[in-house]
């Protein structure tokens, strides 16, 4: 398993990046040849299923994600958003945490485990280098756009 997190700070409120990193539609406007939906309509709760589907063709998977904690921040409190990968191909989890830093910024943590099928151990550390990449891009894009 692949382990790894990454953290910003933004000027945004809290509950102003929280509603941007968890637009999940948005997520795949920085990763190439993936679509992200979710469900069932309404606003997102635990049990809500996030499909991030990656490819082309036949050569397409699909990351479902049960979003198993839903917990939007609070004045008090850092909100935090846990989602369990449940596909053939990728398994683990995601957490996003939001919440005020001791600067009075507000600051974002992702931290994610995958398990990527028929990726052998020993690839784990270039999967974590990836993953991070590729979660940074899109959080720095969420967090920059309205």
């Amino acid at each position: 398993m692949a382990t790894f997190s990454l953290e910003r700070t933004t000027p945004l409120p809290p509950d102003e990046a929280w509603r941007r990193l968890t637009r999940w539609e948005r997520h795949g406007d920085t990763v190439p040849l993936t679509r992200v939906t979710a469900g069932p309509p309404g606003p997102t709760r635990r049990g809500t299923v996030v499909v991030a589907r990656t490819g082309a063709g036949v050569l397409t998977f699909a990351d479902p994600m049960e979003v198993t904690v839903w917990q939007p921040p609070r004045a008090d409190l850092a909100g935090r958003c846990r989602m369990d990968k449940r596909g053939r191909v990728v398994r683990g989890w995601a957490e996003i945490e939001v919440g005020t830093g001791p600067d009075g910024r507000t600051r974002v943590v992702w931290r994610e485990e995958l398990d990527v099928r028929l990726v052998p151990a020993f690839l784990d550390g270039l999967l974590a280098r990836s993953g991070r990449l590729v979660f940074g891009r899109t959080v720095d894009h969420l967090l920059r756009r309205a």
